[in-house]
């Protein structure tokens, strides 16, 4: 036999997950997905902020980082196939999900898929800053040349301008930028059932990436309740005020009292 069983515990060398504050006692497992161009890193503070209620397992996608030497992934769905395979070792808890831009599509379609091939339920999806799945815009950032790219970058204010400046840096991390834009701007959703669980939709009033129309639109995607929260910023205002979305997001995972 050439097929290896499933591992019946999570490896700490695992590449995609991050779990910066281990909480081996936690009933709820808080899966964080990242914005295109993002890291794991993103979600360290959130991690730390969500200790008491929540154990976060950030994922770092291929292409950046500790993973800078890996191709990153061009797709949405074989980005959500490979979440979705390496989250099964850690489902032996209840896995909620939060994403942010393309993040939150990435996390759909992963919670989807554990649903339908699992039957695993999420406590909650958290979608930050990304409009619903089945509405669509014209984009092709991922289709500019370098510069345009970085434009995009200082546009949104979501990373270090220092970083944009180094043309060096910009040189090694732009492969993976470019593919993030072009996996969620080519996505389509596909047909099939959207979610059992608790939707729960974040945006900027500001953010030239969602209006609201299109964030309310996330209520279509599940049969379970639905919230829109709007938090004055732009497509980064979770970075302004982190204290408010730990907190939404802390309550909604928080048990219910008996």
């Amino acid at each position: 036999m050439t097929d290896q069983a499933a591992p019946t515990a999570p490896a700490e060398t695992d590449r995609w997950i991050r779990r910066y504050h281990p909480r081996p006692d936690s009933p709820v497992r808080l899966v964080c997905l990242p914005h295109a161009g993002g890291s794991a890193s993103f979600y360290f503070s959130m991690s730390r902020a969500l200790a008491g209620t929540a154990e976060v397992l950030a994922v770092q996608y291929p292409g950046r980082q500790d993973r800078l030497k890996e191709p990153p992934i061009e797709t949405i769905p074989l980005l959500a196939d490979a979440v979705h395979a390496a989250l099964l070792p850690w489902a032996d808890r209840p896995l909620a999900f939060f994403g942010h831009s393309m993040g939150a599509i990435v996390a759909f379609e992963t919670a989807r898929r554990l649903e339908r091939e699992k039957g695993l339920v999420a406590p909650a999806l958290f979608a930050s800053g990304r409009r619903a799945p089945a509405t669509r815009r014209t984009e092709t950032v991922h289709a500019r040349d370098d510069e345009g790219l970085v434009a995009e970058l200082r546009n949104l204010s979501g990373t270090n301008s220092q970083l944009l400046a180094d043309s060096e840096i910009m040189r090694m991390v732009l492969p993976a930028i470019r593919a993030d834009y072009r996996a969620i701007e080519t996505y389509v959703r596909p047909p099939g059932p959207g979610l059992r669980c608790p939707v729960h939709v974040l945006t900027g009033d500001a953010d030239p990436k969602v209006t609201l129309a299109e964030a309310e639109a996330w209520r279509e995607e599940t049969e379970g309740p639905f919230d829109l929260r709007v938090f004055p910023g732009g497509h980064f205002y979770l970075t302004e005020h982190q204290d408010a979305v730990v907190e939404t997001v802390a309550a909604a995972l928080r048990p219910t009292p008996a």
